[in-house]
């Protein structure tokens, strides 16, 4: 039996839509932000290495200057909590070894136990062709962080708006990025829906299961 009921999750899933209007009266608790959070730190990755940092932006002077980078949008200061998604631009022997040295203390083991593990993922991202385009796998390891926290915050009914529609360069300028190893891909807002966003009455539109599921 699954832990949670079949009908309630399609349910959710159909509930949720990309919110274009928030209500700023309306704050999500401490204990559901905390479950938010969560659910990006928990996120899958490519060989577990979480090439991201998230930015949860509180300052509202900070706030209205992103709006300003996201070409007026106005979920950027009305809801809730707003995260800004960055990805590391280049993957480096540090970072693995960061990792490495984060699996042995958590599973309890020594680190020279990992060497052929690390020396895969080198082989792999740094020395093999994937390092000429590494920055484009770090950027899709965060929207698969960006998948998590979409669904767990549906499962909530907590709102979201994913955002790409920014300037991302804009994005590093107010956040002081530049220079830092870490770039701007996305941007999430959560909150709760206003009760006069029209969107959320549109129906949602999906191809067929026909269409986009070929079993063989």
């Amino acid at each position: 039996m699954s832990p949670v009921d079949n009908e309630i999750i399609h349910k959710q899933l159909n509930w949720r839509y990309a919110c274009k209007k928030f209500d700023p009266t309306k704050v999500i608790r401490e204990q559901d932000w905390n479950i938010l959070t969560e659910s990006f730190r928990l996120s899958a990755s490519s060989y577990g290495l979480q090439p991201w940092k998230f930015i949860v932006v509180q300052n509202p002077e900070l706030r209205q200057k992103l709006q300003d980078a996201s070409y007026g949008q106005t979920p950027v200061t009305q809801a809730s909590h707003f995260v800004v998604l960055t990805y590391k631009e280049q993957l480096d022997e540090a970072h693995i070894d960061k990792f490495v040295a984060e699996t042995a203390k958590s599973r309890g083991v020594d680190p020279s136990a990992l060497e052929k593990f690390k020396s895969v993922m080198v082989g792999d991202l740094l020395k093999g062709p994937r390092f000429e385009t590494i920055k484009w796998w770090a950027q899709r390891q965060t929207y698969i962080a960006m998948g998590s926290i979409l669904t767990t915050a549906a499962m909530m009914e907590i709102d979201t708006l994913p955002m790409e529609g920014i300037d991302q360069a804009g994005y590093d300028k107010v956040l002081n990025l530049e220079g830092s190893g870490w770039k701007t891909i996305a941007a999430v807002a959560c909150g709760y829906r206003a009760a006069d966003d029209k969107y959320q009455h549109s129906k949602k539109v999906r191809f067929p299961a026909s269409d986009v599921f070929d079993y063989r």
